[in-house]
């Protein structure tokens, strides 16, 4: 069977279309753990192990505190994201120049929320570089890496065959179960050749160097 050409790049949000060392994601981490703290009541102490063990076991911590706190999606989010974006993020005139010379239709594929992605997205000046956003909400019960996220995204993008679509992520166990589905797979802020991926490169803007339109 022959290989689709591929045409559609799902990018995802958070540490991949930035650099990991802008801090804003150990913010927002510190946002988790107060919501956890203020809002559940957790000990201060106990807030680590416990978001480990929701991550490995549920993907994300929300998913965790869904599943065994029955926290309010939306509010979660709210207070987590509600983060002062300009002091970590700055524009990049050559991360958005290479997007718009990639002749593929793009979407946000995040575990956030489409409304803190919009807000990343302008604070990067790249609005309008993107056809959609596949969030939280959008793949809901579900998040990356599960499989059945991924089929949720391919089924909001127009019903797209996995071996047409690039998936960009700055996370090996999300490139790694991508990769298994078929998808063509580009793992973000490293260095050197990963098991987990079909490319490595250390920041977005080498996209334009990617064998993409084959």
């Amino acid at each position: 069977m022959d290989t689709p050409k591929l045409t559609t790049l799902f990018c995802d949000l958070d540490d991949t279309l930035y650099p990991s060392n802008t801090g804003l994601w150990g913010e927002i981490a510190v946002r988790i753990n107060r919501f956890m703290h203020e809002r559940l009541g957790l000990p201060l102490e106990q807030i680590a192990e416990v978001r480990e063990a929701y991550f490995r076991q549920y993907g994300t911590t929300l998913r965790g505190l869904q599943a065994n706190h029955r926290v309010d999606v939306d509010d979660y989010l709210a207070f987590v994201h509600d983060v002062p974006l300009a002091d970590y993020l700055r524009p990049d005139p050559g991360l958005r120049a290479a997007l718009q010379r990639l002749s593929l239709r793009k979407y946000i594929f995040t575990n956030a929320d489409a409304a803190h992605a919009r807000r990343v997205l302008k604070a990067l000046d790249l609005e309008g570089l993107f056809d959609g956003i596949f969030d939280i909400h959008t793949i809901a019960p579900y998040c990356k890496p599960m499989p059945e996220a991924f089929e949720l995204a391919l089924a909001a993008a127009g019903g797209l065959d996995p071996r047409a679509v690039v998936l960009i992520d700055d996370q090996p166990r999300i490139t790694r179960a991508a990769r298994q589905l078929g998808f063509y797979t580009v793992l973000v802020g490293r260095n050197g050749a990963a098991p987990d991926a079909d490319l490595v490169i250390e920041r977005l803007s080498a996209l334009p160097g990617l064998p993409m339109g084959a």
